[in-house]
């Protein structure tokens, strides 16, 4: 098997594998079924782009967005009032909160993150420590049972203390970059170790 890569977009593969290769498509009948040798037509190689980006576009602010404490500190602070108190439930009490919710700008993160009464019980005196003290609690991950602070190191604030914000580059489909680049390339290699579009089999050997 073997490569070249002086010219990886023309062909990844030697002049002698090329040949065996041909000789492969030209004799293998295929039950009788003729394979031409074309190149993928240009507008569905932008159409796979288009998808891949419209793909990236769409779930943005959806993939791996992490539950941060700031996006719950609302629903702690009023799940002990006497209107959430009254309600029977706790699922009652929690749609109170999250359709009382003042801060329209958090609601897009609880509805990504949504929790229980019983996971604000587990959470609350946490929160309610860390507002306290004045810390940012954007910079808290709710894990579980568990606020911790994140674990990412950003620009160095005025006091001296650096950021632990998640960054808007990291959403969690990162990774998904990873794949898609994994996937164009092993599709570019599968293709250039193929003989090059530019030889026509003619199908002799086969009939």
């Amino acid at each position: 098997m073997g490569w070249r890569t002086d010219s990886p977009l023309y062909s990844l593969t030697d002049d002698e594998q090329n040949k065996v290769a041909q000789g492969v498509w030209e004799g293998e009948s295929l039950g009788g079924i003729s394979e031409d040798n074309n190149r993928l037509p240009v507008p569905v190689v932008w159409l796979l782009g288009l998808t891949i980006i419209t793909a990236f576009a769409i779930t943005f602010p959806l993939w791996g967005q992490r539950p941060t404490a700031d996006i719950y500190l609302e629903y702690i602070q009023n799940m002990d009032s006497p209107a959430v108190q009254a309600i029977a439930t706790d699922a009652g009490k929690m749609e109170y909160l999250v359709n009382n919710t003042k801060d329209d700008s958090l609601k897009p993160f609880q509805e990504r993150h949504p929790l229980t009464m019983d996971d604000l019980r587990m959470i609350k005196a946490q929160v309610i420590e860390l507002h306290n003290q004045g810390l940012d609690l954007s910079e808290y991950t709710v894990i579980g049972d568990k606020v911790v602070l994140a674990n990412f190191e950003g620009n160095v604030k005025p006091d001296g203390t650096i950021e632990r914000k998640q960054p808007w580059w990291d959403k969690g489909y990162t990774i998904d970059i990873f794949y898609v680049t994994y996937f164009c390339i092993a599709v570019l290699i599968a293709i250039k170790r193929l003989p090059h579009y530019s030889w026509k089999p003619d199908h002799s050997i086969a009939h």
